[in-house]
């Protein structure tokens, strides 16, 4: 359905070049080479979408509930019909393993189908009788023209946390996908169309800071959602709320497991090893820091290096891949810097995934790096300190249940965190004292059900509201409360038409 060759912008329901000055190169990470060239969107660009999205916000509010969800529902069934089109052009242009794709893509329908019930999330509250003949009732209607800035890690997934909820509750949405891997944004973008989505509620604008910018402080968009690195949400979040602007921004992670010496090992080490390298550690809930309470450390990290050596690292469309390789040359030599600084801080190098190799069919050229293990981590490292989103694990051994939960709590980001234990009572005493907006018992990467909301906590969000679910809905709706006095026929008589009762 998507020509990939040429990666445009999305305006009023078809593909649109903009001025087309400036391009930006799309890679295949699995050879290396060239597959397409993104548009990158001038001012003038987002103010013509901008206002397209204006003119069409003013229509779509007005659209019943019942026409919002029979378009929401058809998009729903043509997003399933097409999904394994959405993950191949995933896997194509961000590299992770197809499964993989098929799960980004199956975790953002998830969110369409929670959008698909929008009326029920939509009612208000009503207290008859607050005084004499008065009547209070609650309504919560849309913003208006929200945007939403996405990474290239899930190209799909993330963006589906977004515009389904905002177009669901009647804004219309902007989307400005990561320019790394924007194909699986405009084929979404036709099964908008033929579900019948009017032009302009969902428009998609391509580009770089040039087009955030603008999108930041643009007075025609009222708010804005991102999810990113830490100090680009931080400046998301400063630029668009000086602007005036509703803004969630979802920052980075540096999520921690930590395992006590009761867990099952087993268990643990299939949960690090998937949770640490599935997609090549470029997840924002992967697990970075493993954390051994002592005696388990060296059972544990021979389990998982048994493991490692068995992972086969390849071209994501590869049948039993189970690792691909990064986004871009320019990230997978960011990440090996962080190995060799971890060499260079005194932590033990246990698996080297530098020299990894793919030499079949003319991947010699992909953007490959092997899982990296760790041991001996302190919390002085940068590689403990930084995110550095790619598949490299390390090793913190605590003396204990409190000495691991405090090191957590001192860590700068609040994402997400996982505990392996048989202990309930542990677990229990753990939910309650851990610091972190997401929490697994016996699970590594515990992302919340599209009913339930997505964020952390301290330096992983700006702003107070979490992303899709009940808090999704709050942020893309304004409360108005209405207070009504209507005068009783009964005592106001023929006057008004009313029979008069004796």
């Amino acid at each position: 359905m998507t020509d990939t060759t040429g990666l445009p912008h999305w305006l009023d329901g078809k593909r649109w070049d903009g001025d087309g000055t400036r391009t930006s190169p799309v890679f295949n990470p699995a050879t290396g080479a060239v597959t397409a060239e993104v548009h990158l969107a001038s001012a003038a660009d987002v103010d013509t979408i901008v206002a397209s999205s204006r003119a069409a916000f003013t229509e779509w509010r007005r659209a019943s509930l019942t026409t919002r969800v029979n378009v929401l529902f058809a998009f729903r069934e043509l997003m399933h019909a097409h999904r394994e089109d959405i993950a191949r052009i995933i896997t194509a242009q961000h590299g992770k393993v197809f499964s993989d794709a098929l799960g980004e893509v199956g975790r953002g329908l998830e969110v369409v189908e929670f959008a698909c019930g929008i009326p029920h999330q939509l009612k208000g509250g009503h207290s008859e009788q607050v005084s004499t003949d008065v009547d209070v009732h609650s309504v919560r209607q849309p913003v208006g023209v929200m945007a939403g800035i996405t990474p290239f890690n899930f190209p799909a997934m993330v963006p589906l946390w977004m515009f389904p909820v905002a177009i669901a509750c009647g804004n219309a949405f902007i989307l400005k996908p990561s320019e790394r891997d924007p194909g699986a944004s405009l084929l979404m973008a036709e099964l908008w169309a033929e579900a019948g989505l009017p032009d302009g509620v969902f428009n998609i604008v391509q580009g770089d800071k040039e087009a955030v910018d603008a999108l930041l402080t643009h007075p025609g968009v009222d708010g804005v959602s991102f999810v990113g690195s830490t100090p680009i949400a931080r400046y998301v979040y400063e630029t668009g709320a000086q602007a005036g602007k509703r803004v969630q921004a979802l920052g980075g992670a540096k999520n921690h497991m930590i395992v006590l010496p009761d867990a099952d090992l087993d268990a643990a080490a299939d949960a690090a090893v998937s949770a640490g390298y599935g997609s090549a550690g470029e997840r924002c809930m992967a697990i970075s820091v493993l954390v051994a309470v002592e005696p388990v450390a060296d059972a544990l990290i021979d389990k998982i290096r048994t493991r490692i050596a068995d992972l086969t690292i390849t071209d994501g469309m590869t049948p039993g891949a189970d690792m691909g390789p990064l986004v871009t040359a320019m990230h997978r030599d960011r990440v090996a810097g962080y190995v060799q600084r971890g060499v260079d801080e005194g932590a033990t190098l246990l698996v080297d995934g530098r020299d990894v190799t793919v030499s079949a069919d003319g991947r010699e050229g992909g953007f490959f790096l092997g899982p990296c293990l760790f041991d001996h981590v302190t919390t002085a490292m940068d590689i403990y300190r930084d995110e550095i989103f790619g598949p490299v694990l390390s090793v913190v051994r605590a003396t204990s249940y409190d000495d691991a939960v405090r090191l957590v709590n001192e860590n700068a980001y609040g994402n997400g965190v996982a505990l392996f234990t048989r202990d309930g009572g542990a677990a229990r005493r753990f939910e309650f004292e851990i610091e972190a907006g997401m929490v697994g018992i016996n699970v590594p990467i515990p992302v919340p059900m599209a009913y339930y909301s997505f964020g952390g906590w301290n330096d992983s969000l700006f702003g107070d509201t979490h992303v899709h679910g009940p808090e999704g809905v709050h942020f893309y709706t304004r409360g108005k409360v209405v207070t009504t006095r209507w005068a009783d026929p009964v005592t106001r008589g023929p006057d008004l038409g009313f029979p008069t009762h004796t």
